[in-house]
């Protein structure tokens, strides 16, 4: 087993929170395959984004993307 890393706090700007919080709730749609994870299930995604009534979805799934990027670098990278 891995050692769990120690959670360190950290700082959320208020333009960014949206993207925070619908990256969270899309933690448990990742499509994966025998090689990895591919990236986050866009269905999954905008169903969320109308559950919790995204206002700018445009620009949330845009920052979404970035983070999902950063991400797939962590998830994939192997271990």
């Amino acid at each position: 087993m891995r050692k769990a890393k120690k959670v360190e706090d950290f700082e959320v700007w208020p333009e960014n929170w949206p993207a925070v919080e619908m990256f969270l709730r899309c933690q448990t749609q990742w499509r994966t395959t025998m090689a990895g994870v591919c990236g986050l299930d866009y269905s999954a995604v905008e169903w969320l984004f109308r559950l919790y009534e995204v206002e700018d979805q445009q620009a949330v799934f845009q920052d979404l993307q970035v983070m999902e990027a950063a991400a797939l670098l962590i998830l994939n990278k192997g271990g």
